[in-house]
């Protein structure tokens, strides 16, 4: 953790000591910034116009980076946006590679198609796992390809810890990244694509009649959030890449392997509020920009048996907010002290929308028939045999209706049973009954349907997953 108090004792004049020329002083300060016994998570608070690190811990340790990665790819096709190989407009289409990805996904079926601006979206805020592989097929031609284009942008924005294996962060060993890495995307993405910065803000989607939240918990519940991307795997945890803006001041706050969605949140917020809490030059020449630290190199931290373990009394997913311990602080010299009482939690408040949910849609404009033809028709329910009653006669039929089916259709009113010998046929008014017996009311209900009507589609994507 870069904390400025280590410098004090150095700087003093001793009896029987020569003082340590400043400026010599000022060249070891990146190396104060190394990591020391790990107490908790990487974490990192930058300046987007200076890049000066406020804050850095375990900044520079291997991690897997998870959806994080959809930053990248972002950037990647921003790239191929404005070369001009494709514009916003583009269909791409979902192939059976990408519709086989895991969740979070969109779960289109093979075929359709979607344009590149809504695929952006839906991955960004969905965090759906097949968009991003149709934006990296449709960008770079196939997907060995578009990873060949995100190793080799990471090479030149100066990531040397950070190598890629897939465009969406699901697990693989050849995945990882750094806290610093993971930064100087962040920042390389509002300096040189400044016209995207709103689609990473974005606090929801609606499609058809679904609407999908983002899983940044920050967006219109920390003052001043505006982005970017979360995070998780088992063996990552929970990650988090966080943009926020008050004033002219824009911070970015990188947490990463939290144990629950609720502490990568809370635990940003804090960060967070305490770079915008100290005056914007305290550091001065002292700060070291976040290109001057150096990744460390061996395997990442794997966090499976803390996050996704036996002791866990509930199955850890993306869509965690609501679960898992408070997070603990962070001092940094020169970072404000906002005290005791002072939480992540407490900075969280119920803010006006900043924006009402953003349509997207399946092919090259909104239609219902294109969406609903998009997802695959649901399974049919499968009658299960039952045997003949007494007295039923032979081809009769007998609609079965799943009662925990919320999508069947009503069950048919019972038909009355068979009259004695001397009534007619089924298809024949009944015989009048005795005087002494009271006639019926009303007549035999029809004949239900052998099979019920086909329940009617759900339009609306999977739940998040």
């Amino acid at each position: 953790m870069l904390n400025l108090s280590l410098f004090r004792p150095r700087l003093r004049h001793r009896a029987g000591h020569r003082p340590v020329p400043l400026l010599a002083f000022l060249l070891l300060a990146p190396l104060l910034l190394a990591p020391v016994a790990a107490q908790a998570t990487p974490s990192l608070v930058i300046d987007v116009e200076s890049g000066k690190v406020l804050l850095a811990e375990d900044a520079t340790k291997p991690w897997y980076p998870a959806s994080i990665t959809k930053l990248m790819t972002a950037y990647v096709t921003f790239k191929a946006l404005r070369a001009g190989r494709l514009t916003p407009e583009t269909l791409i289409t979902v192939s059976e590679n990408a519709a086989a990805q895991k969740p979070s996904k969109m779960g289109f079926r093979v075929g359709t198609q979607v344009t590149v601006d809504n695929a952006l979206k839906m991955m960004l805020v969905k965090s759906a796992n097949d968009m991003a592989v149709v934006l990296a097929e449709g960008v770079g031609g196939s997907l060995p390809g578009f990873i060949d284009e995100m190793n080799a942008t990471a090479a030149e924005l100066g990531m040397t810890g950070t190598h890629y294996a897939n465009p969406n962060g699901l697990p693989d060993p050849g995945q990882v990244s750094t806290a610093r890495d993971l930064a100087i995307l962040a920042r390389a993405i509002f300096l040189n694509f400044p016209e995207q910065a709103d689609l990473f803000r974005i606090p929801a989607i609606k499609l058809g009649p679904a609407v999908i939240r983002s899983y940044n918990k920050l967006i219109d519940r920390y003052p001043g959030a505006d982005g970017m991307k979360t995070g998780f795997i088992c063996a990552s945890g929970f990650n988090l890449v966080a943009s926020a803006t008050r004033g002219n001041r824009h911070l970015l706050a990188v947490v990463l392997g939290t144990e629950s969605g609720k502490a990568r949140t809370e635990e940003a917020a804090l960060l967070l509020e305490r770079g915008f809490q100290q005056s914007g030059n305290i550091f001065g020449s002292i700060a070291p920009s976040v290109e001057t630290l150096r990744n460390e190199s061996g395997p990442p931290t794997d966090m499976r048996a803390q996050v996704c373990g036996g002791q866990r009394k509930t199955t850890a997913s993306e869509a965690d907010d609501d679960s898992g311990p408070a997070p603990t602080g962070f001092v940094a010299a020169g970072m404000a002290q906002l005290g005791e009482n002072v939480t992540g939690a407490s900075l969280l408040q119920k803010l006006p929308p900043s924006m009402p949910p953003v349509e997207v849609w399946v092919g090259p404009f909104p239609s219902a028939e294109a969406l609903a033809a998009a997802y695959p028709p649901p399974p049919a329910t499968k009658k299960p045999a039952t045997a003949k009653k007494p007295g039923e006669k032979k081809g009769q039929a007998t609609a079965i209706i799943d009662p925990a089916d919320p999508s069947a259709p009503a069950a048919p009113k019972p038909k009355p049973k068979p009259k004695p010998a001397t009534a007619q046929a089924s298809n024949a008014k009944p015989a009048a009954k005795p005087a002494t017996t009271k006639p019926a009311a009303a007549k035999p209900a029809t004949k239900p349907a052998a099979n019920p009507a086909p329940a009617p589609m759900d339009l609306a994507p999977p739940p998040p997953q």
